[in-house]
């Protein structure tokens, strides 16, 4: 990589975390004696390919985790600012402030607290080499395609079996050249379109993403069980190292 490549890095953690059914959001939810959050940028920026940082968090929470933030001793300029009421748009808020001499835009949930360095660098060169490129992991159950029809809201009606050789599941980090990823995110807000994910906004423009293989281990906490196997993949590592 080119000494003057500049390469910043966006966590959206403005998230409530209703899934997971505690009074805190999720991010902020503590491992290993930090919030989410806070574990999840210090494991990112084990990555010296990172140059800056954004975080786009709850309004009422962008002072105390700016100081939080600013004990970390990151040595790379960071900013914490207020996100929106979806993922989209607070990643749109964080993308607005990154300068356009950035040359990619790393996206990362901040509620995937053990993603590697070496991952992060593996997706970093794949997205060098085509303009964007994310994690993602082979889907393993067979995958059925459904609609929703008269039947109880927890029942579905299969309408085709798609072969899971076709399928992976989508993680982050998720990296793009910065001009090619602020023109996804204007086109989608011209076109009133919304997606689950940054590369959908991409692939919209016909742009090719590539796929590098991440790790289970990479898991997103979602549910009440994750955290305690988050804990679990931390313990081994530990033992292993």
């Amino acid at each position: 990589m080119p000494l003057t490549m500049r390469i910043a890095a966006i966590l959206p953690a403005a998230g409530l975390g209703t899934r997971m059914g505690a009074g805190t959001p999720k991010q902020f939810m503590e491992l290993d004696g930090l919030p989410l959050v806070v574990y999840t940028l210090r494991r990112l920026a084990e990555s010296k390919m990172l140059t800056h940082f954004y975080i786009a968090t709850l309004p009422e929470e962008v002072a105390g985790l700016e100081r939080r933030l600013g004990q970390q001793r990151l040595a790379r300029p960071l900013r914490v600012l207020r996100g929106g009421a979806t993922r989209q748009e607070s990643v749109a808020r964080a993308l607005a402030e990154v300068p356009a001499d950035s040359d990619f835009v790393l996206v990362h949930d901040a509620v995937r607290p053990l993603v590697t360095r070496e991952h992060v660098e593996r997706v970093i060169e794949q997205a060098q080499a085509c303009g964007a490129a994310i994690l993602g992991i082979p889907a393993t159950d067979t995958i059925k395609e459904v609609k929703r029809s008269s039947l109880p809201k927890d029942v579905a009606l299969i309408t085709a079996t798609i072969h899971r050789e076709r399928i992976v599941l989508a993680q982050t980090p998720q990296v793009f050249q910065t001009a090619l990823l602020k023109e996804a995110f204007l086109r989608a807000a011209q076109d009133g379109f919304t997606a689950s994910d940054e590369a959908a906004l991409v692939e919209r423009l016909g742009h090719e993403v590539r796929v590098v293989h991440g790790s289970e281990r990479n898991l997103k906490i979602t549910r009440p069980g994750d955290l305690e196997l988050a804990r679990f993949y931390l313990q081994q590592e530990r033992v292993q190292a």
